[in-house]
């Protein structure tokens, strides 16, 4: 389904009854992505999909995606429902707009999982790092996406994921230039919410992997283990879901039961 927000086409697709869950996708991903946890989640809950802006079917906005500009085109899309409350899931950056969600909008959100994710602001590194980035994708996105899906893996394991990882890229080739370059500079500016985190007075996780290549699990746990927020780790790489799916979502229906 498309909702217009500022002269903006944003899709999102809504499935099932019950307690409302809203799962928001990481950087180059899209709604799809999600697709697989569907059919288990839907029976019990109300799966609320979102492609952020510049992704998936959802237009660029501008620039640079701020993550409050995401979260502001997410909450459109729930006013727009009429939800009342949710538990959202973030996967990497859009873990970095849930952050954001319950921040701007903490009279709706009850539940906050970080899925490969955090809630620190990028350090100086990393914002070089997207620098570079940034020039990459303006030199030829499309190496630049096929290189950056496969390093999302495990390398010790990514082999077996080669079909998975291919369909992924497949999705993420659709992501506009101009989206990729916004979503990169709103990252790269984002805000430390760690003390959004460490207050939310609901339930609160964070999914963490041994072996993700782009966030540091020891940094993740501390992270965790400092704001007293429940940690479940997997042994793989960035896309725990995919990499670790069945476990992943046996600790999901956990957290969403609690």
């Amino acid at each position: 389904m498309i909702l217009k927000y500022k002269n903006t086409s944003v899709f999102y697709t809504d499935y099932g009854i019950g307690k409302t869950i809203v799962l928001l996708h990481g950087f180059l991903e899209n709604s799809t992505i999600w697709y697989p946890f569907i059919n288990g989640l839907k029976n019990q809950n109300r799966i609320i999909c979102i492609d952020l802006l510049g992704h998936g079917k959802t237009e660029c906005m501008g620039y640079i995606h701020t993550m409050e500009q995401m979260a502001e085109a997410v909450n459109a899309v729930i006013s727009q429902l009429n939800i009342k409350t949710y538990t959202v899931a973030g996967h990497s950056m859009g873990g970095y707009v849930a952050l954001a969600l319950a921040e701007k909008y903490p009279e709706y959100v009850d539940g906050l999982l970080l899925v490969n994710s955090t809630s620190q602001s990028d350090s100086e590194e990393r914002k070089q790092n997207r620098d570079r980035a940034i020039t990459a994708v303006k030199h030829d996105h499309k190496t630049f996406i096929r290189i950056a899906i496969a390093n999302l893996f495990n390398p010790e394991t990514k082999s077996k994921h080669a079909n998975t990882i291919e369909q992924i890229t497949i999705e993420a080739l659709k992501t506009p230039l101009q989206g990729i370059v916004a979503a990169l500079e709103g990252m790269k500016i984002r805000k430390n919410r760690n003390k959004t985190f460490s207050q939310f007075q609901h339930k609160k996780a964070m999914f963490i992997s041994i072996k993700d290549p782009v966030l540091d699990y020891n940094s993740l746990f501390k992270e965790a283990r400092t704001a007293n927020i429940e940690v479940v780790e997997f042994p793989d790489g960035h896309m725990s879901f995919i990499e670790n799916e069945v476990s992943f979502f046996q600790n999901f229906m956990h957290f969403i039961e609690k």
